[in-house]
């Protein structure tokens, strides 16, 4: 009887320091995320209109990109919906192609409409294979459009890498438990 008490003590603890252990990463995720909209809106103020008018978009602070040939890419994000956090996002990336070098951005999708945030949240989204990031430059978000009713958005943070596509993420969603 000793023993079994003992293992579900020891089984009690493991799974409470898990939780916080995650609850420390989603906490580090959400500061991030709001350092990195604020890089986002210093880089280029038009950005602010997508933030304010969108029906939702997730941030992805920290994207590490690289390759040679064949690359990839990976990153976490918070999903935001009516300015609240709806749940977090995985983003992975494998493709094959002209590619060299190695990056960090930050990568932020607006969804245009509430149908568009709604198709997010319950599939795994995936990008057309023609779809591309605009670039964060001061001034050029005045002038971006919505393609299929998402508007991609990368800053690069260090590193050089030959490559802005985004066609071939696949981005996970999980929402806020």
């Amino acid at each position: 009887m000793k023993t079994l008490k003992s293992i579900a003590l020891t089984l009690a603890i493991v799974c409470s320091t898990a939780l916080t252990a995650q609850d420390k990463k989603q906490e580090k995720l959400i500061v991030d995320a709001h350092k990195a909209h604020e890089q986002l809106v210093k880089a280029d103020t038009g950005l602010e209109n997508f933030f304010t008018n969108s029906a939702g978009y997730v941030i992805f602070p920290n994207v590490g990109k690289g390759g040679f040939i064949v690359g990839g890419a990976s990153g976490n994000g918070v999903v935001y919906e009516n300015g609240n956090i709806a749940g977090y996002a995985n983003l992975k990336k494998l493709n094959v192609g002209l590619q060299a070098g190695g990056q960090a951005i930050i990568e932020v999708i607006f969804f245009e409409t509430e149908e568009d945030l709604a198709e997010f949240k319950t599939d795994n989204f995936q990008f057309s294979a023609e779809a591309s990031a605009v670039a964060v430059k001061s001034g050029i978000a005045y002038n971006a459009k919505y393609k299929d009713g998402v508007a991609v958005f990368a800053l690069p943070k260090a590193g050089l890498m030959a490559d802005a596509s985004v066609g071939g993420q696949k981005i996970e969603f999980t929402p806020v438990k």
